[in-house]
C-alpha cells in the first residue's frame, strides 16, 4: 500500500487543480447562477476548507492504518489548502470589491467575518513558507512543529468565518457537519497528547507505570 500511495500522490495532488479550473471555467462561461462572483468566491472558500480538513486527517489516518507513506501527502494537501484560501481572498478583493482597498476596509468594518477569514489566510502564509525541508533544518524540528500548530487556530478561524457568514441566512447544516469533523480531528490530537503525557509521567517520577488490577 505504501508503494501505491507514493506512486499515486503526484497525480492525486495534480488533480486538486481541477476544482479551481472548473469554477473559473464556469464563471467565465457565466454558468454559476445569478451571482457568479459570489458563487466563485464561496466555491473556492469551501474547497480551501475541505483541503484543510483533509490535511488534518492525514495524521490520524496514518496512525490508524499504519501506512507511513500517508505522511508524504500532508505537505501537498496543506499547500493546496493555502492556494485555495489565497484564491478565495483574492477573488473577494477583486470580484466583490474591485480591488479597492478603501472599499475592502469599509466592508471589513461592516462584516467582521471577513476579517476573521483574512486572518486565517494570513496565518497560513508562514506555514506555507516553511513547509519545505530547508525550513525545517533552519528552524529546528521543535520550533518548526510549534509554528505549524498554528494550523489548529487557522481551522477554528476558518470554521468561525464560515459559520458567521452562513448564520445571516440561517444555513447551518454544512457548518455543523464540518464542525463535527473538526471536533473529531482535534479530539484525536488531544487524546494523543494526553496519552503521551501519561506515558511520560512514570518516567519523570522514576516509578514504573501502574498496571490495571482485576
Amino acid at each position: 500500500m505504501d508503494r501505491w500511495l507514493r506512486a499515486a500522490k503526484p497525480w492525486a495532488l495534480l488533480l486538486l487543480a481541477a476544482p479551481a479550473a472548473w469554477l473559473w471555467g464556469l464563471a467565465l462561461a457565466d454558468r454559476l447562477g445569478a451571482n457568479p462572483a459570489e458563487a466563485l468566491i464561496r466555491g473556492l472558500g469551501l474547497w480551501a476548507l475541505r483541503l484543510l480538513w483533509l490535511t488534518l486527517l492525514v495524521t490520524p489516518l496514518r496512525q490508524l492504518t499504519g501506512w507511513p507513506a500517508l505522511a508524504g501527502w500532508r505537505r501537498g494537501l496543506g499547500l493546496w489548502a493555502f492556494g485555495y484560501a489565497l484564491l478565495h481572498l483574492l477573488a473577494y478583493a477583486w470580484l466583490d470589491q474591485g480591488g479597492d482597498l478603501a472599499a475592502i476596509a469599509r466592508d471589513v468594518a461592516q462584516r467582521p467575518f471577513i476579517l476573521v477569514g483574512a486572518v486565517a489566510v494570513l496565518l497560513l502564509v508562514p506555514l506555507a513558507a516553511t513547509s519545505f525541508d530547508a525550513a525545517i533544518r533552519r528552524l529546528g524540528a521543535r520550533r518548526w512543529r510549534a509554528l505549524h500548530r498554528l494550523v489548529y487556530a487557522v481551522a477554528l478561524l476558518a470554521l468561525l468565518h464560515w459559520f458567521w457568514m452562513r448564520s445571516g441566512k440561517r444555513l447551518w447544516g454544512e457548518v455543523v457537519v464540518y464542525g463535527a469533523l473538526l471536533a473529531l480531528l482535534l479530539g484525536w490530537r488531544v487524546r494523543a497528547v494526553v496519552s503521551r503525557a501519561r506515558a511520560r509521567a512514570p518516567a519523570a517520577t522514576g516509578r514504573p507505570p501502574s498496571r490495571a488490577r482485576g
